[in-house]
């Protein structure tokens, strides 16, 4: 994922795009602009970034669906956040307002490495 260079922007957009899909089966950009407060033109750019990246497919007027890269992309971001929500909530006690709030910043600059380390001493705490 990391040589596909998305900004912390396009992995919220994408997150959020493959939540609605998961919902409603569909997406509109409408519902994108709602989930993550802005602006429809905001969201027109951002699927066009997208698009070049070869994560979606969308044209104007289009409904938006993911490629299978894009759908790979999305269930890891998507991952990461639940695995760093559990971190936060479950085993450092924050509400889950702060827990949410923190594993989305934190999502788009962890490693790898540092992911798998956590998932693993989660997994230890749960023995």
């Amino acid at each position: 994922m990391n040589e596909l260079n998305l900004s912390a922007s396009l992995e919220d957009y994408i997150e959020a795009l493959y939540e609605i899909y998961e919902q409603n089966q569909t997406v509109k950009a409408v519902e994108v602009a709602k989930r993550l407060n802005v602006k429809r033109s905001s969201v027109t750019e951002a699927l066009k970034n997208l698009a070049t990246k070869g994560l979606i497919n969308h044209g104007r007027y289009e409904e938006i669906s993911f490629t299978k890269l894009g759908e790979d992309v999305a269930k890891e971001v998507i991952k990461k956040h639940k695995i760093l929500y559990k971190f936060f909530y479950e085993i450092l006690g924050l509400d889950t307002v702060e827990a949410s709030e923190n594993a989305c910043r934190v999502e788009h600059v962890i490693s790898n490495n540092a992911l798998d380390k956590l998932i693993s001493y989660v997994e230890k705490i749960e023995k």
